[in-house]
């Protein structure tokens, strides 16, 4: 998937789960999702558990949380 696959894939809706970046529309976010991995979840037992989820919606994830990082802007005092 290429860096900005993830616009086809990560929706912006206002008025499903406060705006923040969901998974092709559905209810899931893209913070739900990172959140499973950081709590030590795999792939593999993320798309168990969301078996609406795809590998290219998780690496979609990833795609949208590493062009966010690269935009982030920090000011240090």
């Amino acid at each position: 998937m290429m860096t900005d696959g993830w616009k086809t894939r990560i929706t912006f809706e206002p008025g499903k789960r406060g705006g923040k970046p969901c998974i092709r529309g559905m209810r899931i976010t893209v913070y739900d999702v990172l959140s499973y991995f950081a709590a030590g979840m795999t792939s593999e037992q993320i798309l168990d558990d969301f078996p609406y989820l795809t590998a290219d919606d998780i690496q979609a994830c990833f795609a949208f949380a590493a062009e966010r990082e690269r935009n982030m802007r920090i000011d240090v005092a």
